[in-house]
């Protein structure tokens, strides 16, 4: 008999030996029991988290011969069809490759004939997204009002892609990706029954490249196997997936966490010496920093099972949640740059290395620990006299240089100066008014009133003063922005220059006659000094010879005002 691939071999036949997706077993076991089946289901999720396989056994239990259950037999002839894909009530069609509308026609008119051996003619569309849009449009009057024998199940990967009218026709389960941990409790279960001798390492990098996916760790098991000869070793494993040991991952943690640059370096090549899959390389580096961060702010969090808890955690101790969240920043987008490099291991080794500079320091520049030494040697004892028309001497230029390291700690002396007590800067004197009242603009200027702030003190004038209250004079297209957030900081500001507390009161009234308001007077001032500007130009004799000679014409809007 011919080899059956894992994937095939042990696919589930009973709901029971389904891994995962408990929501969706559940609910289609209740509408079993109860009798309270809709006649469209859409099954959407990732490819391998098991789609068709759930449409598969329901359509078994809607037809088994031992009555309708949640629990079919696997024995009858209906159940024995189903699994072995010729049971003539369940049309299987493949949407990606029957797309247009002729093909839908062709169901819509068998959908009309009754079953020829079970009680219900299922209809199982997969991958059902990639139908035409008139496919779709034709589908949805029978996918709305089935015939009492028909039951159709879809599945896609890409929902998003389903017109919302198919959508509302169906009963919708969202399929989820599985984890490691139960991807790699399956792969237990089938090598014990295989009698196939593992390593538990080996089974977690298959569970982590499956990437939520059963089907693409079986898929993976097989091709492992086929590789260890009959068994499987880590070190095999990791050959075959192009990934690194934990440890090594570690142990380029460990070398930024110390800034040793040459460990890194090091580190580095012997994971290059792997041939690894760089891009997966960073991503196993991201989930380490990820668990460090959890280490360090989730006090009742334990590592993963991996035999590397004390290196985790001794690492969580040497590294800041700072220094974490940067690194696990620079693994992202160093991975998404990875395509954007010279080579892969060119945009590893960066990725690296930008860990290592941007590493949180002591404020001291990243520089070798022999440079100051070689720095004082630069320094000549004594140059000889050159001619006039030689360049300058060196000296001075590496005095300068010098001076861009920091000078060393002096000793402290026994006796410390007695501190120089603050000294409060005092608010300059406003200029006043013959009334004593303060001038407005001088005002705005000191309380440096900008923004927001300038504009509602710009278009005011300060009319009187009541005890601590300024009142101001605002007109009606004004008032709204004498909010209360903004009066309130308005008050602490030119209270501060004033030197004592004082409340703003905004009356909405017109400015009396030859009273201007700060921004009636600045659009004045720039009126005449536009018109200035205007009147130069036209005075120009250059413009009015351009003007006499080719008929040139001034577009004021074009002339603007030097600054004064």
């Amino acid at each position: 008999m011919s080899y059956q691939v894992l994937a095939r071999k042990w696919r589930p036949r009973k709901f029971a030996e389904l891994v995962g997706q408990e929501h969706v077993v559940r609910a289609l076991t209740n509408a079993l029991e109860t009798g309270r089946m809709h006649h469209a289901y859409l099954f959407t999720g990732t490819r391998g988290v098991g789609k068709t396989t759930i449409a598969r056994i329901f359509a078994k239990s809607l037809n088994c011969e031992r009555g309708q259950s949640a629990d079919p037999c696997g024995e009858c002839a209906v159940c024995t069809a189903v699994d072995e894909g010729r049971f003539v009530d369940l049309l299987e069609i493949d949407a990606a490759s029957n797309t247009g509308v002729d093909d839908v026609r062709e169901v819509i008119e068998n959908a009309q004939y009754a079953p020829s051996r079970g009680r219900f003619k299922v209809y199982l569309v997969d991958e059902v997204h990639m139908l035409s849009k008139n496919a779709f449009n034709a589908l949805l009057k029978t996918l709305e009002e089935p015939p009492p024998h028909v039951k159709f199940l879809l599945a896609t990967t890409d929902p998003q892609k389903l017109p919302v009218t198919v959508l509302s026709r169906c009963l919708k389960f969202n399929l989820k990706r599985l984890l490691p941990e139960q991807i790699s409790g399956q792969m237990r279960h089938i090598l014990a029954a295989e009698n196939i001798a593992y390593e538990d390492g080996a089974i977690g990098e298959l569970a982590r490249a499956a990437d939520g996916s059963l089907r693409d760790g079986l898929s993976l098991l097989d091709q492992a196997i086929a590789y260890g000869g009959g068994a499987l070793h880590v070190d095999d494993v990791r050959t075959m997936l192009g990934s690194v040991a934990r440890g090594q991952v570690l142990g380029v943690l460990d070398a930024l966490s110390a800034g040793d640059g040459e460990r890194l370096l090091a580190e580095c090549t012997q994971i290059a010496s792997y041939s690894p899959d760089f891009g997966g390389v960073l991503d196993d580096l991201a989930g380490v920093l990820h668990q460090l961060q959890l280490i360090q702010l989730i006090p009742d969090y334990r590592p993963e099972e991996g035999g590397d808890d004390a290196a985790l955690v001794t690492l969580a101790e040497r590294m800041t949640p700072e220094d974490v969240q940067l690194y696990y920043q620079i693994a992202t987008s160093g991975r998404r740059d990875l395509v954007l490099a010279p080579d892969a291991r060119t945009g590893f080794e960066m990725a690296m290395l930008r860990m290592l500079a941007f590493r949180p320091g002591d404020g001291s520049p990243a520089v070798r620990t022999e440079r100051p030494a070689a720095a004082e040697n630069l320094v000549s004892p004594a140059v000889p006299a050159r001619s006039n028309t030689s360049p300058p001497s060196r000296p001075a230029a590496v005095a300068e240089r010098q001076q861009d390291y920091p000078p060393p700690p002096r000793a402290e002396s026994a006796t410390r100066p007695a501190p120089v007590p603050a000294v409060t800067a005092t608010p300059a004197p406003v200029a006043r008014d013959a009334n004593g009242l303060p001038n407005w603009d001088a005002l705005i200027e000191q309380a440096g009133l900008r923004g927001p702030f300038g504009l509602l003190a710009q278009n005011a004038v300060l009319r009187e003063r009541d005890g601590q209250t300024l009142v101001l004079a605002l007109q009606p297209a004004h008032m709204n922005l004498a909010v209360e957030p903004m009066v309130s900081q308005m008050e602490e500001r030119i209270g501060q220059v004033l030197g004592e507390r004082i409340r703003l009161r905004f009356v909405s009234n017109t400015p009396e006659a030859g009273v201007q308001t700060p921004a009636a007077r600045a659009a004045q001032a720039r009126d005449a000094a536009q018109a200035a500007a205007e009147q130069a130009i036209e005075g120009d004799p250059l413009v009015q010879s351009l003007k006499r000679e080719f008929g040139a014409r001034v577009v004021p809007q074009s002339i603007k005002p030097l600054d004064s």
